[in-house]
């Protein structure tokens, strides 16, 4: 399985303010930001040397907490592939435990993520589609936006 890319997801309590500490501390750069109702932040692009870093906020209804909430460390390791499914299967049937289905995801790729037997969280992606900064933004809005009860 060829692995392309590799890229740090760090969800946190408080993305913005982490995402300007880690400018500050360790000359982080931001790349791109992407806010969803709410004013929370789902995707903090951040580039320090050559490690890319994503961070986001908390979304509990997708059950992605930061460490002050969990009481320790969080993160979630992705692996982006040339052939998920692949890959997908080959977890799985290794043991790792599924927490978020194999899907087509909103932002262009395709997605999911497992749990391996050691407690650490893998997401396993593949590019399907290059979508603009500004798709994206409408995307994550419309994926996040809350429905009116009474329409």
């Amino acid at each position: 399985m060829p692995v392309t890319a590799h890229t740090i997801h760090l969800t946190v309590r408080g993305a913005a303010a982490a995402a300007r500490w880690y400018a500050d501390a360790f000359g982080a750069a931001e790349r791109t930001r992407i806010v969803v109702p709410g004013d929370r932040l789902i995707h903090v692009q951040l580039v320090i040397g050559d490690l890319h870093v994503t961070l986001a906020d908390e979304f509990p209804e997708l059950e992605s907490y930061g460490p002050q909430h969990l009481g320790g460390t969080y993160g979630a390791i992705y692996l982006h592939v040339d052939d998920v499914d692949t890959a997908w299967n080959r977890a799985v049937d290794a043991g790792a435990t599924i927490l978020r289905p194999l899907a087509d995801a909103f932002w262009g790729e395709r997605e999911g993520q497992v749990l391996d037997p050691f407690g650490h969280r893998w997401g396993l992606t593949q590019h399907l589609q290059d979508v603009s900064l500004d798709e994206l933004q409408e995307r994550a809005s419309a994926a996040f936006a809350t429905p009116d009860p009474h329409a």
